[in-house]
């Protein structure tokens, strides 16, 4: 078939891409190969058809798309008739990114906001404290400081993360036409 060549090589550039990128994902470059292979694909893949294109155990198969699931990356799909677990990469880019970017930052702006609010606390009440020296407080007002900076700046990403998720983030970064929200 005249074409058929052309069609594969460039097809398979754009999954090494893919493989090579994953990474900002923390997904491994298997992972990004099987994302490729299912973006290609126009129909939903079971894991029988993806160890088959890719000669990987169906177990690494199973793992991966777990992983690119819960990155929201591809989704299960359902086809009359078929048994088999299908699954179809979500068509959305723009949305994949939000909800991994959203998804990772969240995480750590929960976790480095209890760590600051604790520290904070602790700080707090150390100034207070009539028996510590004037060397000691004044190391201390710099690390309260500090961490008020770090607590607002987790609370600008957080104001920045919800922009993503409301989308609002498209009236500052437009999409070109055609790839609407």
């Amino acid at each position: 078939m005249e074409g058929k060549e052309t069609l594969d090589k460039a097809r398979e550039r754009i999954i090494e891409t893919i493989a090579q990128n994953i990474h900002l994902y923390g997904l491994t470059a298997s992972a990004g190969r099987q994302y490729g292979t299912m973006f290609f694909h126009d129909e939903p893949m079971t894991l029988d058809d993806m160890t088959e294109e890719l000669g990987m155990s169906k177990t690494s198969m199973s793992t991966s798309v777990r992983a690119l699931a819960e990155l929201k990356l591809v989704e299960r799909a359902w086809v009359r008739g078929v048994r088999k677990d299908l699954y179809q990469v979500k068509d959305d880019w723009y949305q994949s990114f939000i909800n991994l970017f959203s998804i990772k930052w969240r995480r750590s702006i929960s976790l480095q906001s209890v760590a600051v609010r604790k520290s904070l606390r602790e700080l707090q009440q150390l100034k207070n404290n009539p028996d510590i020296s004037e060397e000691l407080k004044a190391t201390v007002e710099k690390d309260i400081s500090k961490l008020q900076y770090v607590r607002d700046y987790y609370e600008w990403l957080d104001r920045l993360i919800d922009a993503f998720e409301d989308h609002d983030i498209f009236d500052l970064v437009p999409l070109k036409e055609g790839n609407g929200e």
